[in-house]
């Protein structure tokens, strides 16, 4: 069997859980690139681009095994179920409720001209199904909370995973442990709205509220874990006890993803998003105020409707002047069943890409500021598990890219550095304490 993943840390979290499921069935697990009997997409549909390159993988799957079995799960399969049954090659499309019962159906599947689509009312969604990867990398996404009750104007997700709803603290402190028990050093916890943690179903009738911080302050307790990291997180639900908690936390990293989409108010109220740029203003600083250390990567949406020019710079002013670390610019898509593809002063597509170019490129600038105020400092890095071109990379704590020459022995282990300078690459390269040690000794 075959995988792959596109989208986000949750949906990479969910693939692994399912390829577990067909491992203990008997099956084998191979790379996508390779000739499988089956091949399992697991899809996203936050932009168009997503949509585009989910049907790019079916026509090569189509050619490299056209006898193979091709399921569909995922986002875009909630959403587009027919569509995607309509693909040549396609046999079956999950959608979210049964996406997770894939080797029940995989069993009793032959290759047929006419797929079979599964899909659901969004909200019949509305268990919570527990997930962590595990094997493909040195850290764990591990998922802590699924779907979302915001509405914000440009957004499928809602209408994809369903009405927000979460694990259980118990559980996933046993996952934590299930996980460290692997020899995975790292976790990150994932969810569409992790902030948002807090009602678990106990029975058919009765709920349990739990917190996020509730959920973090027992996860600090976990042997066998050395980092936990949060993904991304609401600016309106980061509380100030969240970033103080982080901020004398020994296994809880400085390291914050924080959405902004716009830096501009009125964008902001068009999106419908739940806080104006100075709630954003004051996020960061509490960050900063506490962990001065701290890595802040930012979300922004380029050529929004209604997003003129002033309100484009507005955006890129404000960025420019917060004292954040890298940011992920995302181009506005019109997705179909969303508010805002309703709202007048549509953004030409070519503008866009330059808004994006230009966000991208002060991306650039932010993330070697970020690297240049820890030149010269020592900080823990975890190292991954490729030989890049005789080079291994890892991150420190406040997510810094480090490069030094590969050694099969500092893989997933964790070694104190002294950063040196930043490389012809934009990472850092690095050299073992212990060395720098002996140097000055001399």
């Amino acid at each position: 069997m075959a995988f792959h993943t596109l989208g986000c840390k949750l949906n990479f979290a969910e693939t692994s859980s399912i390829a577990r499921k067909f491992e203990d069935n008997g099956y084998s697990k191979v790379d996508f690139a390779d000739a499988a009997d089956v091949y399992v997409l697991n899809t996203c549909s936050v932009t168009e681009n997503a949509d585009k390159e989910c049907k790019r993988l079916i026509r090569n799957v189509k050619k490299l095994a056209p006898q193979a079995i091709v399921a569909v799960i995922g986002c875009y399969a909630q959403l587009k179920a027919n569509e995607i049954g309509q693909i040549p090659g396609v046999d079956i499309v999950l959608g979210a409720k049964e996406k997770f019962n894939l080797p029940h159906y995989i069993n009793n599947l032959s290759k047929s001209e006419v797929a079979q689509v599964y899909s659901c009312e969004i909200g019949e969604t509305d268990v919570f199904i527990s997930s962590y990867s595990a094997g493909d990398r040195t850290r764990s996404f591990l998922k802590v909370q699924d779907g979302c009750d915001y509405t914000c104007s440009y957004c499928t997700i809602p209408l994809a995973r369903g009405k927000s709803r979460s694990d259980s603290i118990d559980n996933v402190v046993a996952q934590a442990k299930e996980i460290a028990a692997q020899g995975i050093k790292e976790i990150v916890l994932t969810g569409v709205n992790i902030g948002d943690f807090g009602f678990t179903q106990t029975s058919q009738t009765e709920k349990k509220q739990e917190t996020f911080l509730e959920l973090i302050t027992a996860l600090d307790k976990v042997d066998g874990v050395e980092r936990f990291r949060i993904s991304s997180i609401e600016p309106n639900l980061l509380k100030d006890e969240i970033i103080d908690f982080v901020a004398q936390s020994k296994k809880f990293v400085p390291h914050f993803h924080v959405p902004l989409q716009s830096g501009s108010n009125g964008i902001l109220k068009l999106m419908r998003r739940r806080y104006m740029r100075e709630l954003y203003t004051e996020r960061v600083a509490r960050i900063k105020q506490v962990m001065p250390h701290a890595c802040i990567g930012v979300d922004v949406i380029v050529g929004f409707p209604g997003e003129a020019e002033t309100e484009f710079l507005e955006t890129y002013n404000f960025i420019n002047g917060l004292d954040i670390s890298y940011l992920h610019v995302f181009t506005y898509s019109e997705r179909s069943n969303t508010d805002a593809i309703a709202i007048k002063n549509v953004v030409p597509v070519h503008e866009r890409k330059e808004r994006n170019k230009m966000l991208r490129i002060l991306s650039v600038k932010k993330q070697r500021d970020f690297y240049n105020q820890h030149i010269g400092s020592t900080r823990k890095v975890l190292f991954e598990a490729e030989n890049k071109n005789g080079f291994i990379n890892g991150f420190t704590d406040n997510y810094i890219k480090v490069q030094i020459p590969f050694s099969v022995d500092l893989i997933n282990t964790m070694k104190d550095l002294y950063l040196q300078n930043i490389n012809e690459a934009g990472l850092v390269s690095a050299t073992p304490v212990k060395e720098i040690e002996v140097l000055v000794s001399k």
